[in-house]
């Protein structure tokens, strides 16, 4: 009878030892994958149960990830707990989660899309100014105002353009309505957010149109966004006091008249 030496002994075990760790790794990954989904299933009303939920995924870390996955992908989970698998798939994977997050900009669901352009915008995601751009016309006002959100934070200054043409987008306005007769159409808040931004970014294109338009009443209501974005993009102040002292400002500003 042939013995085996110590070493092939040794050798042996050794094998055993990894096979048996990666089996114990890849049932304890499959057994985590199936708790979580199974707790992702169900409708939390309460703010606790929530806070546990985050709790037990980050619990496991990597392990969770399989089912973070699952649940954004899968429309059978409530949209509140999609919502939450995806912050904690950036929390938890980090920028190399960005490839996968930026691909549910386009999911119909809004909640996947805004939940997606948040976790983005906490993981400081600039190269993704044209996917950002591409969401400011989107049918959802509170993703196009999410996405303008993303590229102000970030300053995506590519992107300004596609800033300035919400301005002409009939989705960002609203039409009054009394016993059935239309009012003339009214810009909605994100207006403001509009301006702001082409400031924040230093849009130079929109020097000449602003001056214009800061002239003209129709306009009062965006009057301080715009005199403070001319004030980013050109660098002149206009004095303190009221509006006709500002637009008596931008004007000489406009036929580049120097002010003392």
């Amino acid at each position: 009878m042939k013995f085996l030496t110590f070493n092939s002994l040794k050798m042996s075990f050794l094998s055993s030892l990894v096979f048996s760790f990666s089996l114990n790794a890849s049932i304890n990954s499959d057994v985590v994958k199936d708790a979580l989904l199974q707790k992702y299933s169900l409708n939390y009303s309460d703010k606790n149960q929530i806070a546990l939920l985050k709790d037990e995924t980050l619990k496991y870390g990597p392990k969770s990830v399989e089912a973070l996955m699952e649940v954004m992908k899968n429309g059978k989970y409530p949209d509140k707990n999609r919502w939450v698998a995806t912050f904690l798939l950036g929390q938890i994977v980090g920028d190399k989660s960005a490839p996968f997050l930026v691909k549910f900009f386009k999911h119909p669901n809004w909640v996947l899309r805004m939940a997606s352009l948040k976790t983005m915008l906490a993981l400081k995601q600039k190269n993704y100014g044209p996917n950002y751009s591409a969401l400011l016309a989107d049918n959802s006002f509170i993703v196009r105002s999410q996405a303008l959100e993303n590229i102000r934070l970030l300053n995506i200054t590519s992107s300004a353009p596609e800033v300035w043409a919400m301005l002409y987008d009939k989705k960002n306005y609203y039409q009054p309505r009394m016993n059935g007769k239309e009012f003339k159409s009214k810009r909605s808040n994100i207006i403001k957010s509009v301006i702001s931004t082409v400031g924040d970014l230093k849009f130079e294109e929109a020097r000449s149109p602003l001056l214009k338009m800061i002239q003209k009443d129709r306009y009062n209501d965006i009057f301080n966004e715009m005199d403070q974005s001319l004030t980013k993009i050109t660098g002149r102040k206009s004095p303190n006091g009221e509006l006709k002292i500002k637009r008596m400002f931008w004007s000489k500003v406009a036929q580049n008249t120097i002010i003392n």
